[in-house]
């Protein structure tokens, strides 16, 4: 690991910091150090880090802003990359570009300040693009499919242009091989006067306020909701309003939450969410699965 850090600081343009906690970078507040935790300046600084990291075969995990995701305590063997720098914006045309780095809220507002609709619900979803590209997410009736016209890869290192018809997506999931990464995206929007989007966005805000309003340390929805249920009548039904295993909880305001109450560890919520899919699949013979994703390693 020495010789690759060498390297790294030799050619790197971006930041670097060793055996950081990734408590610090995600929504949880869990998760234990990666030895490598690097912040690329643009796509070409992490095309060679990737090539570096392959030639020293150091594993390597991409992460956006932290939400929608759990690291274990023992944190990640390698390089957490996260691409917070790759933010660009522009209108093609009626034609949205952007990069996966950017907040679901700026492209939100950049897509209103230029009249083009289809993004609204994006408003109130917490995190980057490129994290909700990759679980598809969605709210109030939208997914961020649903406008998607075509991805950009970062496969092996070649950048692919991916048409929306040749990716498998569905609800809450976007399947890409191993090792691809997504840069960026292509939006077809429509068309519409900025007053009417900003209404629209307005009652996308009001809505997750209401039913969301959950002020603790969270990762959004933790699990995904079966077809024709709403996991949370389910986790409610099941009596586990406000249920907790150490410093983890199930929110009191939004029971597919679960909150940080302080002092939290991964294996807390780990311990949570087995307890809450044994206790859902007893009362109502639904096996839950996981919107979160896990990752890490149990021990250091």
């Amino acid at each position: 690991m020495n010789g690759l850090c060498d390297d790294i600081r030799t050619s790197f343009r971006g930041q670097l910091l060793y055996g950081e906690p990734l408590s610090r970078h995600t929504s949880l507040k869990v998760g234990g150090p990666a030895d490598i935790f690097a912040v690329p300046e643009d796509v070409d600084d992490l095309r060679n880090l990737l090539q570096l990291l392959k030639a020293d075969g150091t594993p390597w995990l991409i992460i956006g802003g932290g939400y929608n995701l759990l690291v274990r305590d023992g944190g990640f063997r390698g390089a957490v990359i996260t691409l917070k720098k790759l933010d660009r914006i522009e209108n093609h045309n009626g034609l949205l570009y952007a990069e996966s780095g950017v907040s679901n809220q700026a492209l939100a507002i950049f897509a209103r300040d230029n009249g083009l609709a289809g993004l609204e619900f994006l408003v109130g979803i917490p995190g980057s693009l490129g994290g909700a590209l990759c679980m598809n997410a969605g709210a109030h009736g939208g997914e961020t499919f649903d406008r998607v016209s075509s991805v950009d890869i970062l496969n092996c290192g070649i950048r692919e242009k991916c048409e929306k018809m040749s990716l498998n997506y569905g609800y809450r999931r976007l399947q890409l091989g191993d090792n691809k990464i997504i840069i960026s995206a292509e939006f077809s929007c429509l068309q519409d006067g900025r007053e009417a989007i900003t209404a629209r966005m307005d009652d996308c805000l009001r809505r997750r306020r209401e039913s969301q309003k959950v002020a603790l340390p969270n990762a959004g929805s933790f699990f995904k909701n079966p077809a024709g249920q709403m996991v949370w009548r389910l986790i409610d039904e099941a009596g586990l309003r406000g249920c907790s295993v150490g410093g983890a909880q199930v929110s009191e305001v939004h029971t597919n939450f679960l909150v940080n109450r302080g002092g939290a560890t991964a294996a807390d919520f780990l311990e949570l969410a087995a307890l809450i899919k044994k206790r859902v699949l007893e009362k109502s013979g639904l096996l839950l699965e996981e919107e979160v994703r896990i990752v890490g390693d149990d021990r250091y």
